[in-house]
């Protein structure tokens, strides 16, 4: 198996693996364990200590929006909060986004129905300030194609990133390619203040008006 493999049986089979249950289901599997040892296969050559993980739901539930996310400890070892990079799985085609985000759980707790303005504003605010990545990773916003709180706050946590088709992914070295700039806009985020960043622009404002 291969990342662009792994990620290909992802958006092929995921529709069909959802009308049985996800304990043992082979798709769970490999979400859970094989597609993450790929991952980590491609960040082999990239330093720097990652943490992987990926998710097809919890309990007996399949996720909206199935994930495979790898975290920098240093600035966070969850989804929930933070930001890391993440490849996040539509519903309505087959397509993957590999996306640089910020974690949304902590913005819905912290913000409540005003989250999804929050992430927006907070995406934009750290995008202009990753402007040199913008030409390889181009895609300032992302759609998932499924209504909910989750899936809604992923859209909206989105900063940069690129989005893959499914023929695309054949493409290894071009997988490996992009992997190795996300990482690099991730580390420059992290070099240049993170969401610390986001707070420092957002007193900014409002000291000036």
């Amino acid at each position: 198996m291969s990342l662009g493999y792994a990620l290909r049986r992802i958006i092929e089979e995921y529709p069909l693996a959802r009308l049985d249950p996800p304990a043992g289901h082979p798709l769970a599997a490999v979400i859970r364990k094989g597609a993450p040892d790929e991952l980590r296969a491609a960040l082999e050559p990239i330093d720097g200590p990652f943490l992987v993980k990926g998710s097809p739901g919890r309990g007996t539930r399949w996720a909206a929006v199935p994930w495979l996310a790898m975290f920098d400890p240093a600035v966070t070892t969850s989804a929930t909060r933070g930001y890391y990079l993440v490849y996040l799985f539509p519903a309505h085609r087959e397509v993957v986004h590999l996306s640089l985000a910020q974690g949304t759980v902590a913005a819905i707790r912290a913000h409540g129905a005003g989250a999804i303005d929050h992430l927006r504003t907070s995406g934009a605010m750290l995008r202009a300030h990753l402007e040199d990545f913008a030409d390889r990773l181009p895609n300032r916003t992302i759609s998932l194609g499924t209504m909910g709180e989750l899936p809604e706050g992923y859209e909206a946590a989105h900063i940069l990133g690129t989005t893959y088709d499914h023929d695309a992914l054949g493409d290894e070295r071009r997988l490996r390619t992009d992997l190795a700039v996300a990482v690099a806009a991730y580390r420059a985020l992290k070099a240049r203040g993170g969401l610390a960043l986001r707070c420092r622009l957002v007193t900014s404002v409002d000291s000036r008006g």
